[in-house]
């Protein structure tokens, strides 16, 4: 891994943070290599949208890193989605959903470890288990083996996996 030498400073997402939470679900889009991107407004399908749209509810939460300018190069976010309004990682009512993602030029320095770190440190206080749907082949998977997160459940192109916290505390 390369060393850290961005000065890159991490904040909690805020209700006002929403734009940015539109440009890093784009980039959570996983692309095989060759593969042309999807179009941008892509962000805007019902199935895809509803990990962003009305960001600042009670139980929405995580964190967005910055460089040097105050410029967003990555955030990490966790949302309950429920019901009908389940998504693609959807493993129980009482599990929010975690979404990450970094401008490609971040990636690879440590800053997503960084961001999961804090959002990991914060849901433990605030749920059970975290789980999140990771598309096969996309090199995100290994940062969340590392961080104990484990398939718990699949379809033709997506693992769901499930990240548990330890409840004898």
């Amino acid at each position: 891994m390369k060393a850290n030498l961005d000065p890159i400073s991490i904040r909690p997402l805020t209700r006002g943070d929403e734009p940015i939470l539109w440009i890093m679900c784009y980039l959570a889009i996983h692309v095989p290599p060759g593969e042309p991107p999807p179009p941008l407004n892509i962000v805007f399908r019902p199935e895809i949208a509803k990990y962003v749209r009305g960001w600042g509810q009670a139980d929405d939460f995580g964190f967005a890193a910055f460089d040097e300018e105050s410029l967003p190069v990555g955030a990490v976010w966790l949302r309950l989605l429920t019901g009908k309004n389940r998504g693609y990682g959807w493993v129980n009512d009482q599990t929010p959903e975690l979404s990450i993602a970094l401008l490609p030029e971040y990636r690879g320095r440590g800053i997503g470890t960084r961001l999961m770190q804090y959002t990991l440190d914060e849901a433990q206080r605030r749920c059970a288990a975290v789980s999140l749907s990771v598309s096969r082949g996309n090199p995100a998977e290994k940062l969340y083996r590392r961080f104990g997160f484990r398939v718990v459940g699949q379809d033709d192109s997506s693992w769901i996996m499930l990240h548990t916290f330890k409840t004898d505390q």
